[in-house]
């Protein structure tokens, strides 16, 4: 495809295809952009939780939360929380979005472990309230704009979002894409043709330059049609079945939290999403361990273990593919969303992969007349993407120390590949770059979350080596001062924190107030 690029046709709805739809029509307002979906086939509807890099995409697209979220059920989030990952019955903590608040001279971003050495009854979960200043809303169940910058806290840019991906999908459609002129056609997709550059079109009438396939798991254009191998990440990630529900409110100002809560339990994890009417859960697990059957049953006792009544809900099986195409751009078809590959819903990450993904397609697309370096290219951006993020989900099992189950002990002894154990190196490294030089460049991909999450699977980044270089630099009475200094710094401005947070408003009625005019 070395013409100019003059028409899109993407290929299933879905937030994958309104999301491609709204980042095309954005960015090339004179292209020709359409979209086909059938009638009949209901979307996904997993992913309801964001990570932080969405604000990036709806910041640039001009769209603005308080209009969406209202439409979406939505919601703000601060923090993922993992619940009984390290073991069972043991502590949770906290991955908040943000960077930790760096102090040069006074306190670095694993200063932190000098507490838990000196004070080791110090909770795990408290590396992230000493060094994320949310975390004082997050354990108050609170929010608020942090227009007045009270607290080192970037409403804009430190939140994602909670909503309902369906309605989400719709609202794109009506609200953002079609009045800017995106075609809409609801038909089926009985044909697809093919010549030498790949497809010729699509029911034998609808043709575009480019074809983007968001056609879910079933992948129709770049995996059935263009038969483009997929590789599979079960050595890595150890997942692959889903049972999904929505479960109502008991207290709505307690349980509408500003987090997703991830719990790990026999076979897998649950999922726990607030949005503004209800709440979304599921459990995440493998069916190489457990029945999807026992599963569910699995899932039932998590709920009403939780004062949830499981008779009247209703109930979906998914089976999901782990893993990416070779290739995600071949010939005229760029594949997004679960079409072009899925990590598990671990992290958040399905709705990360599929703007990350379009942002840079939409670089390469900028260059007009395509050629192979640019689908080469794009390839190699997404996948190193996909990979590291994959990498960084895994960490979250290749350090627990689960044993009560077959699965678990399966994980405990399975044989990590050097990628993931490459990541130790990064903690030792901010470590020492931290304490010693007093410098630190703190942008590393996923290098804060790695901290966050090694800490609460009680993983120190000091070894035996560092311990005798720091001995041999600082006298005792040094070392002691030291330490006394970032300790005490550390808990004072995390009380500080706390104080000026008291008496913001709970999530609840912030949104009340602001979203949803009640």
């Amino acid at each position: 495809m070395n013409k100019k690029l003059k028409n899109i046709l993407i290929v299933g709805g879905g937030s994958a295809g309104w999301m491609s739809a709204a980042t095309m029509i954005k960015k090339f307002p004179n292209l020709n952009i359409t979209l086909i979906e059938s009638p009949n086939i209901a979307t996904m509807g997993v992913g309801e939780s964001t990570i932080g890099g969405i604000r990036n995409w709806t910041n640039w697209l001009g769209i603005d939360d308080r209009e969406f979220l209202k439409h979406t059920d939505g919601s703000y989030k601060l923090s993922i929380k993992f619940t009984d990952f390290y073991k069972k019955n043991g502590e949770h903590f906290h991955y908040p979005f943000g960077s930790p608040v760096i102090e040069n001279n006074t306190v670095g971003v694993n200063d932190w472990w000098f507490k838990k050495f000196n004070f080791p009854e110090t909770k795990n979960s408290d590396y992230a309230t000493s060094h994320y200043p949310q975390m004082a809303l997050v354990n108050g169940n609170k929010c608020f704009f942090n227009e007045n910058n009270e607290i080192p806290f970037n409403f804009k840019k430190d939140t994602a979002f909670h909503f309902d991906a369906t309605k989400f999908a719709l609202w794109l459609k009506d609200h953002y894409c079609l009045p800017r002129g995106v075609n809409h056609i609801k038909e089926n997709i009985d044909t697809i043709e093919f010549d030498d550059e790949g497809i010729k079109s699509v029911n034998e009438k609808y043709q575009a330059d480019l074809y983007i396939d968001c056609t879910g798991f079933k992948s129709l254009l770049l995996d059935k049609s263009l038969q483009e191998p997929f590789e599979s990440y079960e050595d890595m990630l150890p997942n692959n079945s889903a049972w999904a529900t929505r479960i109502p409110y008991i207290d709505k100002e307690k349980q509408l939290e500003t987090y997703t809560n991830c719990t790990a339990i026999e076979n897998g994890w649950v999922w726990n999403i607030p949005l503004w009417s209800r709440i979304g859960t599921g459990y995440v697990y493998s069916d190489k361990f457990v029945s999807d059957e026992e599963a569910l049953e699995q899932l039932k006792n998590h709920l009403r273990k939780n004062g949830n009544d499981t008779n009247n809900l209703e109930f979906k099986n998914i089976k999901m593919r782990i893993g990416i195409h070779n290739r995600l751009w071949v010939k005229n078809v760029v594949a997004i969303g679960l079409s072009a590959g899925f990590i598990e819903p671990l992290e958040s990450n399905g709705l990360f992969t599929v703007h990350e993904f379009l942002i840079r397609l939409i670089r390469n697309l900028n260059r007009e007349n395509i050629s192979q370096w640019d689908r080469d290219n794009f390839n190699y951006d997404c996948k190193s993407l996909f990979r590291n993020f994959a990498e960084f989900v895994a960490m979250h099992y290749s350090m627990s120390h689960r044993d009560d189950t077959e699965y678990w002990r399966n994980n405990l002894n399975k044989e990590w590949n050097n990628d993931i154990l490459d990541f130790k190196s990064d903690l030792k490294t901010g470590f020492t770059t931290a304490i010693l030089q007093r410098t630190y460049d703190y942008y590393f991909p996923h290098n804060e979350g790695l901290h966050c999450i090694a800490a609460g699977m009680n993983y120190s980044p000091i070894d035996e080596d560092f311990t005798d270089y720091y001995n041999s630099h600082f006298s005792k009475s040094e070392r002691v001062k030291n330490e006394n200094i970032f300790i005490e710094r550390m808990n004072k401005r995390s009380e500080q924190w706390q104080k000026i947070v008291k008496d913001k408003p709970s999530l609840y009625e912030f949104l009340k107030g602001y979203i949803y005019n009640e």
